[in-house]
């Protein structure tokens, strides 16, 4: 394998509600000990959790940033009050390079240099062209898109980067509802911020006790880790030059050592799968939206 240097890794945002001390002590490692270059920190998922991190948010940028390492703030992928537009215009305002996952934010973001994430659709060069010239210097792939629309998308000569997850449960749906809550008979308003008792999100079985899904407040994840090891040459072929791990609650710096192992060339992809599972346990593997599957699908490569 053919080392990739211009390849780069980077860890979006915590999609899950840890302890503010637990987050902060995660960021402060990643800071120092993992091979990635680009961190995504905010709140994605409800703007309930935001409050409880925010006394730490500048001292994890700082050491960030003193670490080498691009920050982006990443927003709502479902914005519904004024609050949350508030506080995107304080984001903004921040001067930080922001990833914007709803529209509403887009519209504030017209004009600046900005990343797209992964909760807005972009299928198709049409989608592709109109918001790079709204401003977007980086397109976070939706986790469905197939290796097939990947080339078509990424492999055009256009002015922006784009980025693909390859490691942790994939975001499928946020709603209105509030799944954690209910699980517990409790209200969306009176949850109590009931998602913190599951790090790593509670899993959903369907009436036959099979494992399908991951409830993480009110989003709604793949119960399996999408795995994508083998197939970076193939990503790195049709233009995906960044590369998104998704926190899960397991030692993250060594899966970003992995997966910079493989990027590079030092490390064979079935070689670091085999290290991968001493982290991970028995959650299964999925790759099949990738191969155009079931997203539930594990396809040997």
């Amino acid at each position: 394998m053919s080392a990739r240097t211009p390849s780069r890794l980077t860890l979006g945002p915590l999609l899950y509600h840890w302890s503010a001390q637990q987050r902060r002590d995660f960021y402060l490692r990643v800071a120092d000990e993992a091979p990635v270059d680009c961190v995504y920190l905010g709140e994605v998922v409800c703007s309930k959790r935001e409050s409880t991190f925010a006394p730490f948010m500048e001292e994890a940028i700082a050491r960030l940033r003193a670490a080498g390492k691009e920050v982006v703030i990443s927003t709502l992928a479902l914005v519904t009050t004024p609050r949350e537009i508030e506080t995107i215009d304080e984001f903004i305002a921040g001067g930080l390079m922001i990833e914007a996952n709803d529209v509403a934010c887009l519209q504030r973001l017209a004009g600046r240099p900005h990343v797209v994430g992964p909760y807005i659709n972009v299928f198709n060069e049409g989608a592709r062209d109109f918001i790079v010239g709204q401003g977007a210097v980086r397109i976070v792939l939706p986790v469905e898109m197939p290796a097939k629309s990947i080339r078509i998308v990424a492999g055009s000569d256009v002015p922006a980067d784009f980025e693909v997850q390859v490691f942790g449960r994939q975001p499928l749906s946020v709603a209105m509802r509030c799944y954690h809550a209910r699980a517990h008979n409790r209200t969306k308003d009176h949850c109590q911020l009931v998602c913190g008792l599951d790090s790593n999100g509670l899993t959903a079985q369907t009436i036959d006790g099979s494992e399908i899904l991951t409830v993480n407040g009110t989003q709604t994840q793949t119960h399996g880790h999408a795995v994508l090891l083998a197939e970076l040459d193939m990503l790195c072929a049709a233009g995906v030059r960044y590369f998104r791990l998704s926190p899960q609650d397991i030692d993250m710096v060594r899966v970003a050592v992995l997966y910079r192992e493989v990027l590079d060339g030092q490390r064979d992809p079935a070689e670091a799968l085999q290290a991968l599972r001493t982290l991970t346990g028995d959650v299964p593997y999925v790759n099949g939206f990738l191969h155009g599957r079931e997203g539930l699908a594990w396809v040997q490569a």
